[in-house]
């Protein structure tokens, strides 16, 4: 959204969509929370730290041959957060701070 000139008040259009719209979710109200404490989340850096829950949730469920997709995913993006700059996962490790108090790293 950011890099459509349209919008000018990224974390307005958030807020927005928080009472506005049927994309109503706890996420969202931590996403907005972290755009108003920095509103081009310029602080933060795009490296998503791992914390453990995630890794040891892939290894369980690879030992037990249970499929787990979605947290797998999840713990990828992570690891993919390291290789280059990524507006998105900025915004994926300022939600994990805001929801689990997971740490940040500062933005380089």
């Amino acid at each position: 959204l950011a890099a459509k000139d349209i919008i000018t008040d990224l974390p307005g259009t958030f807020r927005a969509w928080q009472k506005g719209t049927v994309v109503r979710s706890w996420l969202l109200d931590l996403l907005v929370k972290a755009l108003e404490e920095d509103p081009g989340l310029d602080n933060i850096g795009d490296y998503v730290e791992d914390s453990g829950e995630g890794r040891w949730t892939v290894e369980e469920a690879i030992a037990n041959a249970i499929p787990a997709p979605a947290i797998t995913a999840a713990l990828f993006a992570r690891f993919e957060s390291r290789e280059d700059s990524s507006p998105a996962m900025k915004m994926v490790s300022a939600l994990r701070h805001q929801f689990g108090g997971h740490a940040t790293r500062p933005a380089k």
